[in-house]
C-alpha cells in the first residue's frame, strides 16, 4: 500500500497507529496524553501571514497580534492587508521586519506573481522552494505551511524549537538536540514526519 502524502482524519488516525506500533517514545505520548489532535489551517495569505508573525516569537503573542489583525481588517485579504500603514501594523504587534515580509507577500499575490493553487499541485520540494522565493520565508515557515496548511504528511520542521524541548523531555536528556540532530532523528518516522511533529507537539503542551 502506498503511503499517505495528504493527510485527512482518516489518514492521520492511519498513519498514527502506524508510528505508535513501531516507536515507542511515540506510543507512550499517547498512552500517557492520548492522540494529538489533527491541527490544520485554511491555505492562503492569512495562514501565511499568521506563520510568519509566529517567526521566534511565543505562540500567544503571535496570536494576539493576529487576532488583533482580525479584528481590524474583518476579512484578511492581501489588498486589505496594503491599506494599513507601517504605524498601524506596529501598533497590532508586527515588527518592522514582518510588516515589510508581509506587505511584499501581499504585493506579490496582488500583482499575480505567485497563486497559492500552484502550491497544491506541486509536490514537497517544489511547494517549498516557491515559498521559499518569497521575502522572509525561511525553511521553518515554509515548513509549517506545508504541514498545517497543506496537510502534507511527511513535513518535519527541524529548526522548531518546542519539537527540539520536546525530544530532550521525552528521551530525558540533558542538553537540546541540535537542528541536524533533530532532523536525523526524523528519518525514522518517514513518511509520515509530519504526524511524529504533530505528537511531539502534543506532548510539549502537555508537559509546560
Amino acid at each position: 500500500m502506498s503511503p499517505i502524502k495528504i493527510l485527512d482524519e482518516r489518514g492521520f488516525e492511519s498513519a498514527l497507529t502506524e508510528l505508535t506500533l513501531r516507536d515507542k517514545d511515540l506510543n507512550f505520548i499517547v498512552e500517557t496524553f492520548g492522540k494529538p489532535p489533527f491541527w490544520r489551517r485554511e491555505p492562503g495569505f492569512a495562514t501565511l501571514v499568521q506563520i510568519i508573525l509566529e517567526q521566534q516569537v511565543s505562540l500567544a503573542s503571535a496570536r494576539s497580534a493576529y487576532q488583533k489583525l482580525l479584528k481590524r481588517l474583518k476579512t484578511l485579504t492581501p489588498r486589505k492587508f496594503l491599506t494599513l500603514d507601517e504605524q498601524e501594523l506596529k501598533q497590532i504587534g508586527f515588527s518592522r521586519q514582518k510588516a515589510h515580509y508581509c506587505r511584499e507577500l501581499a504585493k506579490t499575490i496582488e500583482s499575480g506573481e505567485f497563486d497559492f493553487d500552484d502550491l497544491q499541485k506541486a509536490d514537497d520540494r517544489q511547494a517549498m522552494e516557491r515559498l521559499m522565493s518569497l521575502k522572509g520565508i525561511g525553511t521553518w515557515t515554509a515548513e509549517v505551511y506545508l504541514l498545517m496548511a497543506l496537510k502534507r504528511a511527511d513535513i518535519f520542521p527541524r529548526k522548531d524549537l518546542a519539537l527540539a524541548i520536546a525530544v530532550k523531555r521525552l528521551k530525558k536528556s540533558e542538553s537540546l538536540p541540535t537542528f541536524d540532530e533533530l532532523h536525523e532523528l526524523s528519518q525514522r518516522w518517514k513518511p509520515y514526519r509530519a504526524v511524529a511533529a504533530r505528537l511531539l507537539w502534543h506532548f510539549y503542551l502537555s508537559t509546560v
